[in-house]
């Protein structure tokens, strides 16, 4: 019997996880899944997609840098997509249409509230950065349903833009924008959406956003430390966490879409840090 056929897009690729992540659901649940990673050329992402689904290709997974164009190919976008401006899923609905998702921030709220316990209910919440991975998440975050989020980023307009897309829907939850230099009070969650500290580029915070108590999310995910959750440690945190169990809970969502099984993911996050 043959597999079928997925994989994981974007420009370099051979660092990607999702290739083991995915192999391991497969193991698990026993669904016939094949999946590979490809890297598509920068000037034709679209015919790579086309491609893939051409030859069979049931779903696919998108990271950078072709989340957006991912958004823009697609026929069809789910709620999620649409808010998110950009797409981590591609498949082709039962009407044929080529159908963008975006689970990334799924899989950011259940790893936080679900592997780390973390309750966001009525929390403040500092977020850092404001591009796309930002974008992504914001709409799981406001729905479950923090005091306030307070958006941060060196060019303080794109974070004004963010609130202004995201008001209309924010309902009790209180979105502010600022620079990185201005918050100057301790949060109940500090969140990094900025891949700069990956290269030891550390925002400007203030020390004084963390306090004992104050959980430190960063969603790059590294073997070590990240240099921005060692930042936090050096400055009095205590829960500080990567965003390797966001990395598996997106591509268990992405998986329960297209098999309509959702997998277990202790047990994968476990053996991701033990490779």
């Amino acid at each position: 019997m043959n597999n079928d056929l997925y994989a994981v897009v974007g420009n370099p690729i051979s660092h990607s996880k999702s290739p083991r992540i995915h192999s391991l659901f497969a193991q698990q649940t026993g669904e016939s899944v094949e999946y590979t990673a490809i890297q598509a050329p920068l000037d034709d992402f679209a015919g790579t997609v086309s491609n893939f689904f051409d030859r069979g290709g049931q779903g696919l997974n998108v990271t950078v840098p072709f989340k957006e164009q991912a958004w823009s190919l697609a026929e069809r976008r789910t709620p999620e997509a649409e808010k998110a401006g950009a797409a981590n899923t591609l498949y082709v609905d039962g009407e044929g249409l080529l159908t963008a998702d975006n689970t990334d921030g799924k899989g950011l709220v259940t790893d936080l509230t679900t592997n780390h316990g973390v309750d966001l209910r009525g929390r403040r919440i500092l977020m850092l950065g404001a591009g796309g991975a930002v974008r992504g998440v914001l709409a799981p975050l406001i729905a479950a349903g923090p005091a306030a989020i307070t958006l941060a980023n060196r060019t303080v307009s794109k974070a004004e833009a963010l609130v202004a897309l995201f008001s209309p829907e924010a309902g009790n939850v209180e979105l502010s924008a600022c620079g990185f230099e201005t918050p100057d009070e301790p949060f109940d969650l500090i969140i990094n959406g900025t891949s700069a500290s990956l290269q030891g580029d550390l925002p400007p915070l203030s020390p004084n956003v963390i306090e004992a108590d104050t959980v430190v999310y960063d969603m790059m995910y590294s073997l070590i430390t990240t240099p921005f959750n060692q930042w936090a440690l050096d400055h009095g945190a205590t829960r500080v966490f990567d965003g390797l169990g966001m990395l598996v809970e997106q591509a268990a969502e992405s998986f329960r879409i297209w098999r309509g099984i959702r997998p277990q993911t202790a047990a994968v996050m476990e053996e991701l840090r033990n490779d």
